[in-house]
């Protein structure tokens, strides 16, 4: 597992034994997906809603149609982005089942 976003997000994973990559542009998200996707050593990549708004159209293709490794959008520290739809609706609009 691995994940990609603000200092305190991969430091709090840290503290579980997760490895990260702190981002705070999006060449340094482009570089750490490309990173992440080219090795066989992670099976779930997340990434934080900030770090993901950096490189969102590449990160909403990896979250509809990543399998090996699962690409995961989480919420950062400070919680989840009221303005984002519930995880619910996007399972609704990529695969069309209603959950």
């Amino acid at each position: 597992m691995l994940v990609i976003g603000s200092q305190d997000a991969v430091w709090g994973f840290a503290l579980v034994g997760v490895r990260g990559q702190v981002v705070s542009t999006a060449e340094e998200v482009h570089r750490a997906l490309d990173l992440a996707l080219s090795s066989d050593e992670y099976g779930i990549i997340l990434i934080t809603e900030n770090a993901a708004d950096l490189a969102r159209a590449r990160v909403d293709r990896l979250v509809a149609r990543s399998i090996n490794p699962l690409v995961v959008e989480i919420p950062g520290p400070s919680g989840p982005n009221p303005d984002r739809p519930p995880l619910s609706e996007l399972i609704r609009q990529t695969i069309g089942v209603k959950i």
